[in-house]
């Protein structure tokens, strides 16, 4: 509290003095107008008397010429411009319980009628009592409360909602994508051949004193004490074989607790998209047969499929198509094929051979989609079905409301040849006349020839059209043939493998081998000529992967290694853009190698039988 002045505090002059403060200029015109009592009238009035004169002196005058003339243009000026200030407002308010539950009944209630509009509004206009009074204050109205509530039922379903929208289930696949990029950004470098990024390693300038101190201490130890190890000169002395010798390097492996325990029975690469891999599983315990599985793998994911595809029976055969790519066909062990699309989430089949009449009745071996000319001068390509089949029928299927086919051949059994002194027998009827057909391979460049590989060990040459569908036999093995394939860049070569543990080379214009290759005794699975080299090829077996080279030596592989400790290997294949090579096995998993130090490609194969001989 402020102290009272006394009487002499009172009394006491105080002088006090008003002073004007500075004008401010806020905004600053030139006037156009003079006054005439401003001391600068007179030279104004003397400047515009000026003016007119020599515009009067101008109207006859023959120095002057009037008539339209092209002014220059100004320089360029910026111009700024300012907007209006963005308001913000900031509003709240206090809901209370009663508020919620107001809002609640409000939204369930259903709207009221005419007729009780107006007995409400008539209720309205009479004076409350104290009871509705007291009511009228503790609840207030729908249109005072501010938030409104959701029912029960939204508020239960909102959480569910979320964890099976569609967006949600897109963000954590692309989340998975960059986890696994992360996880296998070093093996899918040296899978595609680029540069493998390092991450820098940070460490304290303590640290860094550290290692130079021991580093330097070690160089000292080394100059004192000779090493006991080998010299590196032994290195040197080497051969040039074995110092680059073909090797395999494991980079990844596809596999998944969904494909464990199932057998790999075939793989095929998309044939638009190389990254894009299909593999058709099959499980086998004691002679029955077990559901299958035909998954869709990428490289943004090696640790689960794309898609899956869960087939009735176990899946023998898959290949992509060329013309859609996003159409997968599927072979199974109870001979039907059926058609999937990739694009599609859904797991059904788009078409199946369930319901045709003419489907196999032993497993579908082999299936590949082939172009083949069908126009009078050749130029009209179609893409057609082709399956060879354990009932002995070659089959090519068409696509329309319905998957059905037509036979191209029927392989026929045939008859062991007599000895000259073999005695004439009863005649023995076989059980089947057809001979079940194992594998095929159509020519590379005549798509009309194709090789059939049988139960019986025999392998034919048969063609598309024409009367005779046989056009040749190659007799050479003594077990069944898994798979025939012609060299993509010799096309008058061809390998075989058989279940005898033998691997034949043929050539097309003779009917015996020209090589034998024998290195281990189990079945040999499969064969696949490497895509870049006419001498190069794979061979697989239960126990090992063979790599030959054929202008190294034709005696012994130039590599041979058990790459599944875990199991048997089943099927082989080479990537499409990189020097890695897919075995697949009957644990099923797929392993991606990378082949280190082969030959380099060559597309010419020249092979000499000896003297005298074709």
């Amino acid at each position: 509290v402020e102290a009272a002045l006394t009487e002499e505090e009172l009394e006491q002059r105080v002088d006090i003095y008003l002073s004007e403060t500075d004008t401010l200029w806020m905004l600053d015109l030139p006037t156009a107008v003079v006054s005439t009592e401003a001391e600068e009238a007179g030279r104004v009035l003397e400047r515009n008397k000026i003016y007119v004169e020599l515009c009067n002196a101008k109207i006859d005058s023959e120095y002057f010429e009037e008539k339209m003339v092209q002014t220059i243009s100004g320089a360029v000026k910026t111009k700024e411009v300012q907007c209006e200030t963005i308001t913000m407002a900031e509003k709240g308010m206090m809901v209370t319980s009663w508020d919620f539950d107001n809002s609640l009944d409000a939204s369930e209630t259903e709207p009221a009628k005419p007729e009780e509009a107006t007995d409400t509004a008539e209720k309205s206009s009479k004076p409350p009592t104290a009871e509705e009074d007291g009511q009228a204050v503790a609840v207030p109205s729908a249109r005072e409360s501010a938030v409104p509530a959701r029912s029960h039922e939204e508020r239960g379903c909102h959480p569910e909602a979320i964890l099976t929208s569609e967006n949600l289930k897109q963000d954590l696949v692309v989340m998975e994508r960059i986890l696994m990029e992360n996880i296998f950004q070093p093996r899918l470098a040296v899978y595609r051949q680029i540069p493998v990024l390092i991450e820098p390693v940070v460490t304290s300038d303590t640290e860094m004193e550290e290692e130079e101190d021991e580093e330097e201490k070690k160089d000292e130890k080394n100059q004192e004490e000779p090493s006991s190890k080998a010299s590196p000169l032994s290195d040197v002395n080497e051969s040039p074989a074995e110092a680059a010798a073909p090797s395999l390097e494991q980079l990844w492996s596809y596999r998944c607790d969904l494909t464990r325990g199932h057998s790999v029975s075939s793989m095929a690469w998309n044939k638009i998209n190389p990254d894009l891999l299909a593999v058709g599983y099959r499980e086998f315990v004691s002679q029955d047969h077990k559901e299958g599985l035909a998954c869709c793998w990428s490289l943004k994911n090696p640790m689960w499929p794309e898609r899956i595809f869960r087939c009735e029976h176990g899946v023998t055969a898959v290949d992509f198509s060329l013309e859609s790519p996003n159409l997968l066909a599927v072979g199974m062990a109870n001979g039907c094929v059926a058609i999937y699309n990739v694009r599609s989430r859904n797991d059904a089949a788009l078409l199946d051979s369930s319901a045709s009449l003419n489907k196999h009745t032993g497993p579908v071996w082999q299936l590949r989609w082939v172009q083949q000319d069908r126009g009078a001068t050749g130029g009209d390509r179609k893409e057609t079905l082709v399956c060879i089949s354990g009932d002995g029928r070659v089959t090519q299927w068409f696509i329309q409301q319905r998957l059905d086919c037509f036979d191209l051949m029927t392989i026929k059994r045939s008859g062991k040849k007599k000895l000259p002194r073999e005695k004439e027998r009863r005649s023995e009827a076989p059980i089947s006349q057809q001979a079940a057909g194992m594998c095929f391979d159509f020519h590379p460049e005549d798509t009309d020839i194709f090789l059939a590989g049988t139960e019986e060990g025999h392998i034919h040459l048969c063609s598309c059209s024409g009367k005779e569908q046989i056009l040749g036999t190659y007799r050479g093995h003594k077990g069944p043939v898994y798979k025939v394939a012609w060299n993509p860049s010799s096309t008058d070569m061809f390998l075989s493998c058989s279940a005898d543990w033998s691997i034949l080379l043929w050539h097309r214009d003779s009917h015996t081998p020209l090589l034998t290759f024998t290195s281990v005794t189990a079945f040999v699975h499969d064969i696949k000529w490497a895509p870049k080299s006419a001498f190069i090829f794979a061979a697989v077996n239960e126990r090992r992967v063979e790599i030959w080279d054929l202008s190294v030596s034709i005696f012994d592989p130039v590599l041979s290694c058990a790459a599944s400790p875990g199991g048997n290997l089943s099927s082989i294949l080479f990537a499409k853009n990189a020097e890695c090579l897919l075995l697949g096995d009957s644990c099923g998993q797929v392993g991606v190698w990378q082949l280190h130090d082969l030959a380099a490609p060559s597309t010419e194969v020249r092979l000499c039988r000896g003297p005298g001989l074709p």
